[in-house]
Order: C-alpha cells, then structure tokens, then sequence
C-alpha cells in the first residue's frame, strides 16, 4: 500500500508539473514566445568522416557528368552511419541529387556544382510540389524525402543554369517565343486535378509538361540545415521545404532573377529560422506557404513558427511574405532586424490570399526593419490577390504587428483591404517612419488599428478608425 501511495504521490506530481509547464508556455504570446520557438530549433550535427566525391568517379571540369558520383558519395556516407559528402575545389555537372539521412554536402569555397540542362538528368518523376499543389514530376535538383539530419554546407557555388528552364514561364521576357512549348497547359491542368481530387500518384507530369523544378527541396524531413552557400539562377523556387520539422536556413546568398524564383519558400513547416541571408530574386525573397487551394485543404498543415533575422533583400516583389498558397493556414512569423532596398523590390511586409485559397493567417510581427526604398508599400495585405473575391473559402487574417520600421520611399506606406464581411483584425503600428511617401494610406475593412509614434512625410499620423 505504501508503494502504491509514494507512485501516486509521484505520478501526481509530474502531471503537475506538466501542467504547469503547458500553461508556461501558453501564455506566451508575441516576441516573447521567439526565445522558446529559437530553443526547438537545432540544427543537425554530423561525424566527420569525409566522402570525396572525386573518390567516387567525379571530374572537376564541368562537363563530365558527375551524377553517379553524387549518387555513389552519398550512398556510402549513409551507409557508413553519415558524414560529410565533399565538393572540392573545381566545377562539377551533375544532375539531380538525393540526399539521405545524417548526410552534410559540403560544398568547398572554390567548388561549384552545376545542374545540367538535360530534363533527362531529373527523372525518374519523384513526388513534389508544384506551386504549392502535389504531383509527381521532375526531380528538385537538390531534393530529400523522409530524410533526417540532412544538411547542405559550405562557401562554395550551386548554380542551377536556370535560363535553360525560364523559357517554359511562357513569358517572352524570359525567352519564350510565340509556338513554343510552356508550362501553361499543364500548370491549368494540374490544378484541376487538385479540384477534382485526382490521387497525387496519378497526377503525372516531367517529359512534355515544361513544369519547372524547384531547386532545393527537402519533402517530409526533419532537422534540415542549409548554411553558407550560394544559390545562383533556379529553374523557379529557390529553398523549398515542404512539410519539415527544425529548418535552418543561415548565412545563404541567393542571386538569380528568373520567374518565379522565390528565395526561400517554407510550405507547411514547422519551426525554421531563416538567418544572415541576402536575397536578390526574381520573386518573393521569402514566401511562407502552406498548399494551394484544395490540395492545401486537402493536405491541412499550416506553415507556424517561422523567425526571420538579419536579412539583406535586394530585388524582388517582396521581402518577408505569407501567401499566396496558404489554404493550409500559417501562424506565428517574426521577423526582425532586416535591411531592405531595391527599386525593384515591391513590398517590405506582404500578405497575399483571397476567396478562393481561403486560409488563416494570424500572428505575424516585423521590428527594426530599415528599408531604403520600395517600389509599392512597406505594408501591404490584400485580400483581394488574383482571383480575388470569387471563391467561398473566406480567409482569416488577425494581429498583425510592426514596430521600429523605417522606410526612406515608397508609393503607400500602409496598403490593407481585407472584406466587409470579414475585416482583417488587429493591425498594430508602432513607432516607424516613413518618408517620401507617394500616396495616401489605404485602409479597407480593418478593425482593431492601434497606430502609436508614427511618422509620415515628417508629419506625426494617427489613424482613426474602427
């Protein structure tokens, strides 16, 4: 009887204590929760056994084709319980490379790897995402699925030569002539499929569909690093992890102003910080996503926990986004300490979805922020993105909060239209100036506005509103 009483006595007190430190971490709230998300995010570490791919058959002058020697490098690394797969001094074509777990490829500070541009090099089809809609199709150059402790290293070059690909857009500012083939037929056609709730595995793409792959993207994994490198011309979406737990993304450099090409996209992911990096893109330097219409639904994982610091954008149509596909829903964004400034960089903070990708976004913060200028607004939320307010997938969108940001110009400083029937609620700005300012605020069906030392023009600004 006395045994039982002291493991009920104990039992007792550890749900107590579990309880307790569930209710800790609950009220949390704001950037107070950032040290506790910070702590769940470790990056992997891995042995120091080295795999030379010139071990492995590879020939460092850039047009022996190397992707059996990847393939060869990183079979033994895993085999032999991981390591590090080198890249050493030299230029090495390879086509599409599959990472396994414990595996770090490392690429060295003189190294490159350049991606072939024959699509044969990225069958066979493997299973991915397409604009945020399930598929099978060519491989990500880079890509990983169910793979733990996987990692991508070093100071070196990856360059995607993705001016072979861009011409599929079917955009002539990227090369496409009137006649050939694009990726426009099939783009329509995979999302109709989604609609219709065609299984993924018979959603069939790669040879003839002019799909363009993405160039890094882990599938499924967990504890993920990319650090260092420099990430140059992708066929479209730059980073690209895609329903991953514990993703580091730290010191990188991405160049390359192609379509669609994202810096770095987290899809349905959980905990990523997106660290040091220097974005000069095509599109969004990040986009956080979370699935595309019914598919997103379909899949329902929300993008949530996501910290951006100490980042440099240059070029691109946005610097930190949520959106556009993000029927899948997204939580908590913080990001802070960012530099911003392009002529051709649109929006600071951007928030994209409507009526027909649906989608809740809540909680998203941006501090100490400075941009020298951008081309549309330094805050810009809109509910009415492409289609629209034509679907019955309503989104939510609640608290938005930016503190200590500085714009020098910009045509709006605020831009928000959210739905009479569903305003966006909560927007709070706080301390932040904004000069050569364009035109005045727009600000549609928005409740809850708290604007407190804000500054535009030189003149103090108060919002009155709902």
């Amino acid at each position: 009887m006395r045994k039982i009483s002291y493991f009920f006595i104990i039992t007792l007190l550890i749900l107590s204590q579990l309880s307790l430190d569930a209710q800790n971490k609950k009220e949390l709230k704001g950037w107070a929760k950032v040290p506790q998300i910070l702590k769940e995010i470790v990056p992997p570490t891995f042995s120091q056994k080295e795999f030379d791919i010139t071990k492995f058959g590879a020939v460092a002058d850039g047009t022996t084709d190397c992707t059996t020697a990847f393939k060869d490098a990183i079979v033994a690394c895993n085999k032999a319980g991981g390591g590090i797969v080198l890249v050493p001094k030299g230029t090495f074509l390879t086509g599409a490379i599959h990472l396994l777990s414990n595996v770090n490829l490392h690429v060295t500070k003189d190294a490159v790897i350049k991606f072939s541009p024959d699509t044969k090099k990225y069958l066979p089809l493997v299973l991915t995402r397409f604009e945020g809609v399930e598929c099978m199709n060519y491989s990500p150059f880079i890509y990983a699925y169910e793979q733990e402790n996987i990692a991508i290293t070093g100071e070196g070059v990856i360059d995607g030569q993705g001016s072979n690909w861009w011409s599929w857009k079917g955009n002539k500012n990227f090369g496409w002539k009137k006649g050939e083939p694009n990726q426009l037929d099939a783009r329509k056609k995979l999302f109709a499929m989604a609609e219709k709730g065609v299984p993924v595995k018979e959603r069939v793409f790669g040879e003839g569909s002019y799909l363009r792959s993405n160039f890094i993207q882990p599938y499924k994994c967990k504890n993920v690093l990319i650090e260092g490198v420099t990430l140059k011309d992708s066929p479209m979406w730059v980073m690209n992890p895609v329903l991953c737990q514990n993703v580091s993304v730290l010191n990188v450099k991405v160049d390359g102003l192609g379509p669609n090409t994202d810096g770095c996209d987290p899809e349905s992911c959980k905990n990523v910080l997106i660290k040091g990096c220097e974005f000069n893109t095509g599109d969004d330097c990040i986009a956080i996503k979370s699935g595309r219409n019914a598919d997103g639904r379909r899949i329902n994982v929300p993008s949530e926990n996501i910290i951006v610091q100490d980042c440099d954008m240059k070029d691109g149509h946005g610097g930190v986004v949520i959106g556009s596909e993000i029927s899948g829903s997204c939580y908590n964004v913080y990001a802070e300490n960012c530099k911003m400034d392009s002529p051709h960089l649109d929006r600071g903070l951007r928030l994209k979805t409507n009526s027909v990708r649906g989608g809740v976004i809540e909680n998203v913060y941006m501090r100490n922020v400075t941009i020298g200028q951008v081309g549309e607004a330094v805050v810009l939320v809109d509910l009415y993105y492409e289609e629209g307010d034509s679907g019955p997938n309503t989104p939510t969108i609640k608290n938005i909060q930016v503190e200590n940001v500085t714009c020098n110009k910009t045509k709006y400083a605020v831009f928000m239209k959210g739905y009479e029937r569903a305003p966006i609620n909560g927007f709070k700005l706080v301390d932040c100036k904004f000069n050569n300012v364009a035109k005045p605020d727009v600000i549609e069906n928005v409740k809850n506005v708290v604007w407190k030392n804000v500054e535009i023009n030189g003149k103090p600004v108060e919002y009155k509103g709902e």
